[in-house]
């Protein structure tokens, strides 16, 4: 599956910030979600995901966009169970109450459809940038490819770029440990 390079940018960014700012399970493990001046730190690696340079996050700002990681999460969730209407819903709440707003920018010689905030700081724009990503998504056949890792203990999110729209896990190390306890388990039947 091939994404416009905005639309992707801000899916990553936005898969980051779900995965690094909500609590629930990594890899196997509990997975706490970050506090105190954390926020800010987990939200800046959040917003470089794509490759950026890493910004500096105010903790007011870590604070909307913690807030708006968690609405995400549930649009994630959603999405995952096959429940396009929740999902729905939950995108076009945040679409609201971050007043996205599409613009063409130009890029070189093409213009691109962004979507901003109603004022240029850094929270309102990237939580506009986000819904919109999600937006995008779910009003296309990308609905399908926003996901929540099949393997035990761990609920971090995804969006499947795979030609074949079959990932089923957050990273390789959960595919390779749903594997490894599949063959034990065969090894301890036979």
């Amino acid at each position: 599956m091939k994404f416009d390079s905005h639309v992707l940018s801000v899916l990553t960014t936005s898969v980051d910030a779900v995965n690094r700012l909500t609590g629930g399970h990594a890899l196997g493990q509990p997975f706490e979600a970050p506090t105190g001046a954390g926020k800010a730190a987990a939200v800046a690696e959040a917003l470089s995901a794509d490759g950026r340079s890493r910004p500096e996050v105010s903790a007011a700002d870590a604070e909307v966009l913690v807030a708006v990681a968690v609405r995400m999460r549930e649009v994630f969730e959603a999405a995952h169970a096959g429940d396009l209407d929740r999902a729905a819903k939950g995108v076009n709440a945040l679409l609201i109450d971050t007043d996205a707003r599409p613009q063409l920018d130009k890029a070189g010689e093409l213009w691109n459809l962004h979507f901003h905030g109603p004022d240029d700081t850094l929270a309102r724009g990237w939580a506009a940038g986000w819904a919109a990503g999600l937006a995008i998504a779910l009003g296309s056949d990308l609905a399908g490819r926003l996901g929540v890792c099949a393997a035990p203990y761990c609920d971090r999110v995804f969006v499947d770029e795979s030609k074949n729209s079959r990932r089923r896990f957050c990273s390789p190390q959960c595919q390779s440990r749903v594997k490894a306890a599949a063959h034990r388990a065969r090894q301890q039947a036979g």
